[in-house]
């Protein structure tokens, strides 16, 4: 059974930091690459962050170029997101997509709130 599960949402005060993290299962992991999108109720999904299934590229948004990390875990089947100096129109539910050629998995999201 595929699943991929973020967790590390939560609340924080602009400027701060969090760390998502994606487990996941029932699949080759570092035959795909993996995929940070997240989206705001009302609004498209917007492409956050995307890494290699080797890890040896990186490609960023826009709007979080400079300020969000992505890297992963092979090892541990694990890929992260790393989110720095945070402003509130970062807050969205984050998704963990792994994606190889037009096969797609997609976790349930987490959720970050970024307010004072």
């Amino acid at each position: 059974q595929v699943q991929l599960v973020e967790s590390g949402g939560g609340l924080v005060q602009p400027g701060g930091s969090l760390t998502l993290s994606c487990a996941a299962s029932g699949f080759t992991f570092n035959d795909y690459d993996i995929k940070w999108d997240r989206q705001v109720p009302g609004k498209a999904r917007e492409f956050v962050a995307r890494i290699s299934s080797n890890g040896d590229w990186t490609f960023y948004g826009d709007s979080v170029k400079g300020r969000f990390t992505i890297s992963r875990d092979n090892a541990k089947n694990t890929g992260y997101l790393q989110l720095n100096h945070l402003k509130p129109e970062d807050t969205a539910l984050y998704y963990c997509v792994a994606q190889r050629q037009f096969e797609l998995y997609r976790g349930q999201g987490t959720q970050v709130t970024v307010s004072s």
